[in-house]
């Protein structure tokens, strides 16, 4: 009777490795994360284009886009070219939450070894996103694209406020967080899966000042992140305020240094890098069979 009780152990735990490399064997091996907010009047050319280059590509990937509360169509156009597109996914926001809270929503529930986010605007044009691919190919477990590394990649510059706003806060993050990085804010970034499900859980900036947050954890962290200058061109319709939304980035700043200080980013540097066994539950919407978002 033992025997066959441990036979039958034995068996179980094959069956269950098993299991996981079938399941690890269909991992897409990139997605691709597009937050979205009232982008009916561009989400379409937006997606065509994606498509049509990760399908000229051969890649093995999906495409994500988080809906995050739109009032005009987006979802049902996103909806209409996943129905032709079954490597095309919709995830909806449970309400208007900001681009922090969609980017770390998609990225969590994206299955790629490489997970990209990326503007819908495309202001840095998707077909940059290799070098981003590159950089973690040669070693970095981040790679962030920048506008400034080489200003003259820059195809269609911001206008002047939002460059000298932009290059304040820059300074501001290096003195206050300690971010030594050309640009922060550019919406193109790349992880490998172990950096950004390590990383993800313990993000708590959900608004516009997210992306100092992420990299002030992965320096925390010890992953590598490789700077990477990529061509990115303006695009108008963007619905930051300098002056609001900046006044809001520096309270943001001010409170990743307060969580450091008062140990809210500390259990998740216990552990060895890339483990989620201390991660802190993080309450998502995420894709019913039927398409509605459910908590």
């Amino acid at each position: 009777m033992l025997q066959i009780k441990a036979a039958k152990v034995v068996i179980e735990a094959s069956l269950i490795r098993e299991l996981r490399k079938t399941e690890k064997s269909l991992e897409p091996t990139y997605s691709i994360v597009i937050p979205a907010y009232n982008e009916s009047a561009r989400i379409g050319a937006t997606l065509e284009r994606v498509l049509s280059y990760v399908h000229a590509q051969g890649w093995d990937v999906e495409v994500i886009v988080v809906n995050d509360g739109s009032r005009d169509n987006t979802a049902e156009i996103v909806r209409s070219f996943a129905a032709k597109d079954s490597i095309l996914q919709l995830i909806e926001n449970p309400g208007n939450r900001g681009k922090g809270y969609s980017v770390r929503n998609g990225i969590l529930h994206a299955r790629g070894r490489i997970v990209l986010f990326s503007d819908a605007d495309l202001s840095s044009p998707i077909e940059e996103s290799i070098k981003l691919f590159q950089a973690l190919d040669a070693g970095a477990d981040i790679a962030i694209g920048s506008r400034w590394l080489r200003a003259e990649t820059q195809t269609q510059r911001q206008p002047l406020l939002r460059q000298i706003f932009g290059r304040i806060f820059n300074i501001l993050l290096r003195i206050t967080l300690g971010l030594q990085y050309a640009d922060t804010q550019c919406g193109f970034k790349a992880f490998k899966r172990a950096a950004s499900q390590a990383i993800f859980p313990w993000q708590k900036i959900e608004r516009w000042g997210f992306d100092p947050e992420i990299l002030f954890l992965a320096r925390k962290f010890g992953f590598k992140v490789q700077e990477v200058p990529v061509a990115w061109g303006h695009s108008g319709g963007a619905r930051i305020n300098p002056f609001i939304d900046g006044a809001r980035m520096f309270q943001e700043m001010l409170r990743i240094r307060w969580y450091d200080l008062t140990g809210k980013y500390d259990a998740a540097s216990h552990g060895p890098v890339g483990t989620r066994d201390s991660s802190p539950t993080v309450p998502l919407a995420r894709k019913s069979p039927k398409g509605n978002s459910v908590l």
